[in-house]
């Protein structure tokens, strides 16, 4: 399919998650995309009061080099910059009118800044394209007077979450409706936001498959000694989003496989019944890098995932990662998960997932040469280009309606 990139346009890319996040983002990954074809200026979370405590700093030492003002240029159109703002931290207040005052102070503070690097580098008719942020940036679209489109991007239901709860929805609520457009990973969100602005558009997700695509990829020393077949998760391990009676189930009805959990535990997972397991093996949170490693030598991957709120609409991209590599996938079935349905093993209880393994390991085609290249190519669709052209199209439909 043709796409209608944006192009030659200058954009400001504002998100929640900070720019040097060891956790790897779609936003990062779009941010590189539009900057084949647009000047790009990345606005790095900026700190707030809270974060800079003794404690808090002591785990987070990003956070001292961000608040220094900075503009870092990464390539010849694309630029990086630390605003030096340190924000006052507001999420204990429960007075709306008092929170949305000073947060309305935090949004002019943030608004200052860029309109000054704005002015510097002679941006003109700005696209803003804010990435879930409801809290920094739901003012910023008449505080930034260059500002011509003001574009939500929302991939996470980050309202049911704790820290969001008290005032996450209404502002959420409030971004998405005074947005000029909405554009969504998932065709589930992308009716969340139609809710309150028609404007809205599944843009999907594309994903990063450097190290997925490679070939005798030595076998990680932690893993040396796991006897197989093993079932293999990579990703966070955590009590928000997988579901630890899945994992006790395939541990128990199907004893002969090692179930490899690859990714940083939470406290719940840290404690958990799961460890007395002999057959599940927590190998805990390894560099992005590394994580291609231990999927290559994963017989099966698995996404045992709880659906709630913040998982049902999600895009799943670690099985994008999972089918890059030809690997038999076993996942969840969510709203999210319908468009994998003719390339993954979909469970719809615990119950299935121990009867799914056992008919792929029975099934010798499931591991076939052909089924490997079916799967590869399926995934290889899902790039950033595709996602950055649904996001031209998107925006330039709305350009010819209006």
């Amino acid at each position: 399919m043709e796409h209608r990139f944006i192009k030659g346009k200058d954009i400001v890319l504002f998100s929640f998650q900070p720019w040097d996040s060891e956790i790897g983002f779609n936003f990062k990954d779009m941010a590189y995309e539009l900057a084949r074809y647009n000047r790009i200026l990345f606005i790095n979370r900026a700190d707030d009061r809270a974060s800079l405590l003794p404690e808090k700093n002591a785990a987070n030492p990003n956070s001292v080099n961000k608040q220094k003002e900075e503009l870092n240029k990464v390539h010849e159109n694309f630029w990086v910059y630390n605003t030096g703002v340190v924000l006052e931290s507001i999420n204990w207040i429960n007075w709306n009118a008092l929170y949305d005052f000073i947060n309305k102070g935090n949004n002019r503070r943030l608004a200052e800044k860029i309109n000054k690097i704005i002015q510097q580098l002679e941006f003109k008719d700005v696209i803003v394209i804010n990435d879930n942020d409801f809290f920094r940036g739901v003012y910023l679209k008449k505080m930034i007077p260059a500002c011509r489109k003001y574009i939500f991007y929302i991939r996470d239901f980050l309202t049911i979450q704790p820290y969001f709860k008290k005032h996450g929805k209404r502002l959420e609520k409030k971004m998405i409706k005074s947005s000029d457009m909405v554009v969504a990973n998932s065709a589930y969100l992308a009716n969340y936001a139609r809710q309150w602005n028609s404007n809205s558009y599944d843009i999907g997700q594309g994903c990063d498959f450097t190290g997925y695509l490679a070939e005798n990829l030595p076998i990680p020393e932690d893993m040396a000694n796991i006897p197989k077949p093993i079932v293999g998760y990579s990703g966070a391990v955590t009590s928000m989003r997988l579901d630890e009676d899945i994992l006790k189930k395939i541990s128990q009805d199907v004893p002969s496989c090692s179930i490899v959990l690859v990714g940083p535990e939470d406290p719940v997972f840290e404690k958990s019944g799961l460890k007395t397991h002999q057959n599940i093996y927590f190998l805990g949170g390894k560099s992005p890098e590394r994580v291609p490693e231990y999927v290559y030598h994963f017989d099966i991957c698995i996404n045992p995932q709880l659906v709630n709120p913040l998982t049902i609409g999600n895009y799943p991209r670690k099985i994008d990662e999972y089918l890059a590599m030809g690997k038999p996938v076993v996942a969840t079935f969510t709203d999210a998960m319908e468009m994998f349905k003719d390339h993954v093993y979909l469970c719809s209880d615990k119950e299935d997932y121990p009867e799914k393994i056992n008919s792929i390991l029975k099934d010798g085609n499931a591991f076939s040469d052909e089924q490997k290249k079916r799967r590869t190519g399926f995934a290889l669709s899902h790039t950033w280009e595709n996602s950055i052209g649904l996001l031209g199209d998107a925006y330039y439909h709305q350009e010819h309606i209006k």
